[in-house]
């Protein structure tokens, strides 16, 4: 399968390999042919990788480390959400959206914008014009996502994660980017140190606009607020409305 749309940029490398067609890092390439030799597609191999490790989402992701440079990834499955996303699976017009995140994460990265390094992706036949997707991104430090860190922190540590989210609010909005999925999954913190970073995730649709344009930051914060509010009625996250607006606060104080 010779997917038209595939582009490798500077740094990567295409391969096809048995009907598959993948990009990878160069330094990956090695460890990705060695990985689909033994399975039939990343997914499957990082699945049955004695380290594997799951990770819940829409679908199972798996970490494992990739042969041939020890870089240690997370393989998913891509998959469509919304009302559709029962009827249209896993399957997409080829070839997907794995030329864009590649893009668009190379792009955020370029403009300061923490978000996971693309390792590699790679397209399966799945049908006339249709593949199945596995996009591995290189492993962040150990975190959690914004949910999950927000119900162990004490008061302190939530100052410091209001803090990191409002950075990354910033410099989202610096890059011109609207991350139309911004909800509170798609927020990784990490504590280094005794600061917190915050990472932006599932870049895939991501929009640019202008550089700096106080729009795109205010869809963004809207987008992030409503999703902390469902996950407070929905899920009884102790997020209140003082947080919600220090949060604002904090964004407008750093733009």
């Amino acid at each position: 399968m010779t997917a038209a749309g595939v582009v490798a940029p500077a740094g990567y490398e295409q391969l096809e390999i048995g009907g598959i067609t993948a990009v990878a890092r160069t330094g990956a390439v090695a460890g990705v042919r060695a990985a689909l030799r033994v399975a039939p597609t990343l997914h499957a191999w990082a699945a049955m990788a004695p380290e594997a490790q799951a990770f819940a989402g829409r679908g199972t992701a798996w970490g494992a480390t990739l042969p041939c440079g020890a870089t240690a990834v997370v393989v998913r499955r891509s998959r469509h959400g919304g009302l559709l996303g029962p009827l249209q699976g896993d399957r997409f017009l080829a070839p997907g959206r794995a030329p864009d995140e590649l893009e668009i994460a190379l792009r955020l990265q370029d403009a300061g914008v923490r978000t996971p390094d693309v390792v590699a992706y790679a397209l399966y036949p799945a049908g006339p014009g249709l593949c199945r997707i596995d996009v591995a991104t290189r492993r962040l430090p150990a975190g959690a996502d914004l949910p999950d860190r927000w119900r162990l922190a004490d008061a302190t540590a939530r100052e410091g994660i209001l803090t990191a989210v409002a950075l990354l609010l910033r410099d989202l909005q610096a890059a011109g980017a609207w991350h139309a999925d911004l909800n509170a999954k798609n927020v990784y913190l990490v504590e280094e140190g005794r600061r917190w970073q915050a990472w932006a995730l599932d870049v895939d649709r991501v929009v640019f606009g202008r550089p700096n344009d106080g729009t795109v930051g205010a869809r963004n914060l809207a987008r992030l607020v409503r999703s902390l509010r469902k996950w407070r009625t929905r899920h009884g996250l102790a997020v209140d409305d003082a947080a919600i607006a220090q949060l604002t606060a904090l964004v407008e104080a750093h733009a």
